[in-house]
């Protein structure tokens, strides 16, 4: 598919989040408009009276009972923003629901956890709430003038979202009446141009109370006498009003693409004006500065006009503003070319938004050319008699049709004029196929947080939906939002899944998702190694076979091994893997036990820091002490297997023994000692490891079965950590005097004093 020329100027629209009457997220409004539903409500006498609405206004014959209104105004997760109650309950709904969208718009993005690493900028803007300002009067939340002004004036909007987030960028209210959240698009895209923000939240709400209420029709206004828009139709008499919110998250598009970020589509070209009184009336609309606006976003973009194949219109259904607005189309196309171009207005869907109308039409259209699907423009049977549209580019959209792309990507117009004058349009195109990724591991990690154990189980309930519904064939991308691109809150969610078929009935039911409370911030992270004894032939294949890192850094002990060790010990480790290797039984066999076992956690380790996972503190086991000193810095890598080698082929060379693990205090313990055994480790109050030679270990352990004591024989080869190492020591600590020691740069634990090691202790 043949894409326009880049200019440099291109934003990618990277996120998106919005509520419209009818429709609680996006998806469902796209699932709305595909289906050509209306969300306008028409209210029964009941519904109006319990929202306050006068009897003698509802017997008015000219009082319309509909309006587009969205649900659940009246709740906030407070806590999550940082606002008390008190302030939760005076605040304008509009502020409250703008928050909870731009949140949500920037987890859509990934971004909720990544924003102290850009310059954000916030454009929006809001609707004079004068009903919820006489509410005020009512709430006795005990709040000065100023929290209640910051919290219901529009003018805090965007700064009151700037101080939660934490947000660096230029904040900036808009308010140009109808075409305010275009706008906002328009101002978003120049501030990342000129490198005013390097990412950008961009939109409108307009909550207007009482939340179920109509409206009077007058004739020659903007309203509709029977709650229908009619856009372009004969009989279009206005429009309805309704409630919305819509937000857009918004980058440079080449910084985009570097950063894998989804883009939904890209922003070629935006324009911005005002009619000045270059028409009959200051609430008129003005075909001049229309069709001037739309030109310049066309130059901008440096697309032919005949490639645009959808206008998003202002379109509302009014007898003076629809052949205005044609007019002036025709007039900015400027071609003979005739009705190529479909043309539909989202108000026939959902009413007119007020200033959050120009990013619904923005939302709608971003869809469209996601979804290659023109949605139906409602309500059009035939057109208004002052519309020629047969002899003009265009054509009303009235079923939902496949969006052709005729070799060419799809190119799309989207409109939004204000009360007053002042007029925006906005140039999309569809964003090019994403680069490929890779495919990850065979099993992902699913996580999911939330402020409240109801609020994650309603995240986990719209994963399962999101699921169901997405098209997303790589489940690796997936799991990897959620994880970097949501913020952890303290109520968690995680299952381990191979797709998405998988997550979808573990989710469903509960098997195998693992849930659980623990604060948020950082944590100090414990790197533990274990010493002898946790070996086994194969361990770590599946890694070796997936992680580059993993293998990397055991194929790099392996080498220093063979040299050290004079033969092949991978034979030893992987033997289904090494032609001619003996039996898995041999990584028993403590020359070969402890330099294998070193190799496999030093790689475990090193994966780990890979990702990001970096210990504050280590502590390991006998053998596992030397690991976390390799790790710690005090041993070079080539150094630290030396000194392995030379200890475990000491080891070897001594006489076998046995250990026994015994369920009692360190004190019972002693009693039963004797002569020839020793205490190895007090792993716990409760537990010990005691070693020597075997007949004297086979008595204790019969001893205390006897007496019901838990005892159990561990898988090792020689009585390690007791008397019988004793002939190794001379001879080891002189191979230690060869080895260059540093002081530890990670703290770790001493196995002998139970505290942090010293650089003295160490150098010893």
């Amino acid at each position: 598919m043949k894409y326009s020329k880049k200019t440099g100027l291109e934003i990618a629209v990277i996120g998106m989040s919005g509520r419209f009457p009818g429709a609680k997220n996006v998806s469902e409004y796209w699932e709305n408009l595909k289906g050509g539903k209306e969300g306008i409500y028409k209210f029964s006498e009941e519904e109006l009276l319990k929202n306050d609405i006068p009897l003698d206004l509802l017997n008015d014959p000219n009082y319309v009972r509909a309006k587009g209104f969205i649900e659940d105004i009246e709740y906030f997760d407070n806590e999550l923003f940082g606002y008390t109650p008190a302030e939760a309950m005076t605040m304008d709904p509009q502020l409250r629901i703008f928050q909870e969208c731009t949140w949500q718009a920037l987890e859509d993005a990934g971004y909720i956890t990544n924003l102290d690493r850009y310059l954000v900028g916030v454009y929006a803007g809001a609707t004079m709430n004068f009903s919820w300002l006489r509410r005020l009067e009512k709430f006795d939340a005990k709040l000065n003038p100023f929290q209640l002004l910051s919290l219901n004036f529009r003018e805090y909007l965007t700064t009151q979202l700037s101080y939660r987030l934490n947000l660096k960028g230029p904040s900036v209210s808009i308010l140009t009446a109808c075409s305010t959240s275009l706008v906002a698009v328009n101002r978003a895209c120049k501030d990342l141009l000129t490198g005013d923000c390097n990412m950008a939240i961009a939109g409108g709400v307009s909550i207007d109370l009482p939340h179920k209420s109509g409206y009077l029709y007058q004739e020659g206004m903007i309203s509709s006498s029977d709650g229908h828009c009619r856009a372009f139709d004969h009989n279009a008499n206005g429009t309805v009003t309704g409630d919305g919110v819509g937000v857009v998250i918004l980058k440079r598009y080449d910084e985009a693409v570097r950063d894998g970020d989804h883009v939904y589509a890209v922003i070629k070209g935006t324009g911005i004006n005002n009619d000045g009184n270059d028409k009959i009336g200051f609430t008129a609309p003005s075909y001049n500065g229309q069709a001037k606006v739309i030109k310049d976003a066309i130059y901008m973009s440096e697309i032919e006009a005949d490639r645009i194949t959808y206008i998003e219109a202002h379109g509302t259904g009014t007898s003076l503003g629809d052949p205005i607005e044609i007019k002036a189309l025709k007039q900015a196309f400027n071609t003979d070319k005739n009705r190529y171009c479909a043309i539909g207005s989202v108000k026939t869907n959902i009413g007119h938004l007020n200033t959050a109308a120009g990013i619904a039409g923005f939302i709608k259209t971003v869809l469209a050319l996601k979804h290659k699907q023109i949605p139906a423009s409602l309500h059009f049977e035939k057109p208004n008699p002052k519309i020629d549209f047969e002899n003009s580019p265009f054509y009303v959209n009235t079923e939902l049709r496949d969006w052709e792309a005729n070799g060419h990507s799809r190119v799309a117009g989207v409109s939004s004029f204000g009360i007053g004058g002042t007029n925006a349009h906005v140039i999309l195109e569809e964003a090019p196929e994403p680069a490929q990724t890779s495919k990850g591991r065979t099993k992902q990690l699913l996580v999911l947080s939330a402020k409240h154990e109801s609020s994650l189980l309603r995240n986990k309930e719209n994963l399962v939906r999101s699921l169901q519904d997405t098209e997303e064939t790589n489940f690796a991308d997936i799991a990897y939002t959620l994880q970097v691109g949501r913020k952890a809150l303290e109520h968690k969610l995680a299952v381990v899944c191979e797709n998405k078929e998988q997550a979808i009935e573990a989710l469903n039911k509960s098997n195998g998702v693992y849930t659980g409370y623990s604060e948020t911030g950082n944590k100090e992270l414990v790197f533990m190694f274990p010493g002898q004894g946790a070996q086994y032939a194969t361990m770590g294949y599946g890694l070796y076979k997936r992680e580059k890192v993993f293998r990397q850094e055991v194929d790099k002990c392996l080498d220093i091994l063979r040299r050290e060790m004079g033969e092949e010990v991978k034979a030893h480790l992987f033997p289904d893997e090494t032609e001619g290797a003996g039996n898995s039984d041999t990584i028993n066999e403590t020359k070969y036990t402890q330099p294998l076992l070193f190799a496999i956690e030093y790689a475990l380790a090193r994966q780990l820091m890979a990702w990001g996972i970096e210990p504050d503190v280590m502590i390991g086991h006998s053998l596992g002490e030397y690991v976390a000193a390799c790790i710690s810095g005090v041993f070079n890598l080539t150094d630290a297997l030396t000194l392995v080698c030379k200890r475990s082929a000491l080891m070897d060379q001594l006489e076998t023994g046995s250990m026994l693990s015994v369920a009692l205090p360190e004190d019972k313990v002693k009693e039963r000692l004797g002569g020839e055994l020793s205490i190895a480790a007090i792993n716990s109050p409760n537990n010990c490891v005691v070693s020597g030679p075997h007949e004297p270990v086979k008595k204790l352990e019969k001893a205390l079965q006897q007496e019901g004591v838990f005892v159990k024989i561990l898988k090792t080869s020689h009585a390690f950590h007791s008397a019988m190492m004793e002939p190794m020591l001379a001879e080891f600590k002189e191979a230690v005097k060869s080895i260059a020691i540093n002081s530890p740069e990670i703290p770790y634990i001493s196995n002998v004093t139970g505290k942090y090691i010293t650089a003295e202790q160490v150098q010893d």
